[in-house]
């Protein structure tokens, strides 16, 4: 028996809700602001054959596309609370829709996010989803806040999501393959680190379309430059013991679908970060420093070992 849309809606998408006034099965849902807070929004879209495979894994797929907009409210600093999504699917198959709905509703779980309302249709897989959460107001973390002198942070590891994508170029080992993998398929959305970084941080970003793209936006929005030292960017061993092949230097500089977070921060914070890694048991790695902006000069350069800048032919990812 075929699935009605408000089946598909009752079954797969209707969860109990701590956090909002009335949430699914309404015309909109309705929720609370609590006292003091600035809200703060965020979208992203994942399309099949573009940002996926109709293929992929639809539990891990739930994940990604609710991780993904949790890393932005990760870097805004912003506590994530209620969650819509759209949906456009080719048919109402139940047992890609339950996996999918397992993988997203148990990252929405882990961080109290309700799942408040949103959208079904037929059509090509698409998928839609916008998180909106709460930062006290004028503590949010934002891109236009970096000072010359500041130095230049990243937490995690950088590039393995792209160079999982490289797998068959650059001879992955079966286990390698699978750790990569994870990466790309579901990533950690560091939340906990954005909401430690208030106070701290003065901007930051997360690495979605790459590292020297994503830096040259906090760069632009901040009218500053930045210099990073790639001996210094944190990799995996994967990545470590191929970084002789261009296509693996690549990944790590312009790869992107890490979602780590990139910051910036007075050097009379540089204690009180180390502190932070350790609380979190996160690693986070001091790359670069942020100067002045010059005109002639890229917003983002990377030096190698002898201070040399190093070519970069691609940025980060482009959506069109």
């Amino acid at each position: 028996m075929a699935l009605s849309e408000f089946e598909l809606i009752r079954r797969f998408f209707t969860h109990r809700a701590r956090h909002a006034v009335l949430a699914v099965g309404d015309d909109a849902a309705i929720v609370r602001a609590r006292r003091g807070m600035e809200v703060v929004i965020t979208t992203d879209m994942l399309v099949a054959g573009r940002h996926f495979s109709p293929d992929d894994d639809p539990r891990k797929l739930g994940h990604k596309a609710l991780a993904v907009n949790l890393s932005d409210m990760a870097a805004m600093g912003a506590t994530p609370r209620w969650a819509t999504l759209a949906i456009s699917l080719p048919r109402a198959d139940a047992r890609w829709l339950a996996a999918f709905s397992r993988g997203f509703m148990w990252l929405a779980r882990r961080h109290s996010v309700d799942l408040v309302g949103g959208d079904t249709t037929r059509g090509p897989l698409n998928i839609c989803v916008q998180v909106i959460g709460e930062a006290p107001r004028g503590r949010e973390l934002r891109r236009d806040g970096a000072r010359a002198g500041d130095d230049v942070w990243v937490s995690g590891v950088l590039g393995d999501a792209a160079l999982a994508l490289a797998a068959g170029r650059v001879g992955l080992s079966p286990r390698e393959r699978r750790a990569l993998r994870l990466k790309l398929d579901a990533p950690t959305p560091r939340i906990e680190l954005g909401i430690a970084l208030r106070g701290t941080a003065r901007s930051a970003i997360d690495v979605s379309d790459g590292l020297v793209a994503d830096l040259g936006h906090i760069c632009e929005r901040s009218r500053v430059a930045a210099v990073v030292e790639f001996a210094r960017i944190p990799a995996s061993a994967a990545m470590t013991r191929r970084l002789d092949r261009p296509v693996a230097r690549a990944a790590l500089l312009a790869g992107g679908d890490d979602y780590e977070l990139v910051f910036t921060a007075a050097r009379a914070r540089r204690t009180a970060i180390a502190r932070l890694a350790r609380r979190l048991r996160l690693k986070l790695t001091r790359i670069g420093k942020i100067t002045r902006r010059k005109e002639g000069v890229p917003r983002v350069t990377v030096r190698d070992a002898v201070g040399r800048p190093i070519a970069i032919k691609r940025g980060g990812y482009e959506h069109f």
